[in-house]
């Protein structure tokens, strides 16, 4: 008889910065559920999100493939490209019952044969706070207890929503990590996040009014991890109490990060700074994998798929873009691939290249932020990417272009199709003109707005 393939537990948050994780060395303690989990298991310490918002993220994650691959750059994008699995179906073909939490109507989210819905978005309890992690729970738990009744291998996909805006954590931890004054009258940095047209009222929706200091709002992300966290181990509680921690893989990563107050970005995810594009990664699979294991090689939400079926010992025959983690984890040589393409299409349409020592991005079209069209980042100096340095460094500039032209000519002659950053733009009618237009053709004016939007 043959051995029956393993299960997957596949937790995909939304919008879960890395450096916010205490099991990345964050200095609050926001994941210590997570962090206790992943001693089994092993960590990949630098992974990337290349191409960003959600919608690009997950196809990424989903299919082993590149924006290239997988003809996905922008937010709003209904499909993936045509003859593109993702790893539900891949699994599905195998045998497997697959479930869905949260992610329907995505292009990611497609191939399932379950879905479940929960209240994933703003506040939903008479103590005015999100129990997002909560709900998700409500409907996985017997999910997870109906799969593991059955006789099929299962992969069971959740998206947790909690450090996606708005930051409503329950309490008590919304208090666990704030004592100063949210409300200080002699602090006015909120301000200029209250005075940006395209979000100042949607932010203003749901932080407490009268709100002036920046540290609770980002406090309160924090606290939202850790609500997460706490309620991601009654999952894994649950597969324990079930005996399915042998028989199952288990991962933990993210579609993108989080930009908070960097960057003039405020508590959003767009602009293709490093708060953005690296996300956590972390893989146990009792008794097959080494415990305690950190990884700093650089990867990519590309190679997920390849590492999980290798792992899974499943063999598509599908070719990918990413590359299976798995040689590290034997010890064995991986070749590097240190420098890569960005894209974001989400408020701002842009590309770049990023490399060990530099960021490169270049503006395909005026942005709401009225930022300039070419930054550039000494990532050794300037770690935060703080100081654009392009003015100073013109052949640098010009050096990373030139790379990444060469690389989008390369992709395009492989893929047979013209870079989708080219080919998708901010809205149907074609690029902003100006970056005034732009940020007056922009507007989420509430929580139930923003909620229109993602269902949209």
């Amino acid at each position: 008889m043959a051995k029956k393939l393993p299960n997957l537990l596949f937790f995909g948050i939304d919008s879960l910065r890395r450096n916010h994780m205490s099991h990345y060395g964050y200095g609050r303690l926001t994941t210590p559920n997570i962090t206790k989990y992943a001693e089994g298991g092993v960590t990949f310490e630098n992974c990337f999100s290349p191409h960003i918002p959600t919608t690009p993220g997950y196809s990424n994650m989903m299919t082993g493939l590149d924006c290239f691959g997988t003809g996905v750059v922008g937010l709003s994008q209904k499909e993936i490209a045509a003859g593109v699995p993702v790893l539900a179906e891949m699994l599905r073909d195998l045998g497997y019952e697959t479930t869905c939490v949260g992610f329907q109507g995505n292009a990611a989210g497609r191939g399932y044969d379950n879905y479940i819905s929960f209240a994933g978005w703003g506040p939903d309890h008479d103590d005015g706070r999100a129990h997002k992690a909560e709900n998700l729970n409500e409907v996985a738990i017997p999910e997870l207890e109906r799969l593991a009744k059955g006789d099929k291998p299962w992969m069971l996909f959740m998206r947790h929503m909690d450090p996606h805006s708005p930051y409503l954590p329950p309490a008590p931890f919304k208090d666990m990590f704030f004592q100063g004054d949210a409300c200080d009258p002699n602090d006015n940095r909120m301000q200029k996040v209250y005075d940006f047209r395209p979000f100042g009222d949607y932010i203003k929706s749901w932080v407490p009014e009268g709100c002036t200091n920046p540290d609770y709002v980002i406090a309160q992300y924090d606290a939202a991890v850790a609500y997460m966290d706490n309620c991601i181990q009654h999952i894994l509680e649950k597969l324990k109490e079930l005996n399915l921690e042998e028989d199952t893989v288990v991962i933990f990563t993210s579609d993108h990060g989080e930009t908070l107050y960097d960057h003039d970005c405020y508590f959003d995810h767009h602009g293709m700074y490093d708060c953005t594009l690296v996300v956590p990664l972390i893989i146990r699979w009792k008794g097959h994998l080494p415990e305690g294991k950190r990884y700093a090689d650089y990867c990519q939400l590309k190679d997920v798929t390849p590492t999980l079926l290798e792992l899974m010992g499943i063999d598509t025959g599908l070719k990918f873009d990413g590359r299976s983690l798995m040689s590290l984890v034997r010890g064995e040589e991986r070749e590097a691939e240190p420098e890569f393409y960005i894209t974001e299409c989400t408020w701002m349409r842009k590309h770049g290249w990023r490399t060990p020592e530099w960021k490169l991005m270049v503006s395909l079209e005026p942005d709401f932020h009225f930022k300039p069209e070419i930054e550039l980042y000494n990532l050794i100096k300037d770690p935060e990417e703080l100081n654009n340095v392009a003015e100073e460094n013109p052949e640098v500039v010009e050096m990373l272009k030139k790379r990444m032209y060469q690389w989008i000519e390369k992709r395009e002659k492989e893929t047979g199709r013209t870079a989708p950053i080219y080919t998708n733009f901010l809205r149907p009618e074609g690029p902003f003109k100006t970056s005034e237009e732009a940020y007056m053709g922009k507007y989420i004016g509430s929580v139930k707005d923003a909620v229109k939007l993602q269902k949209k």
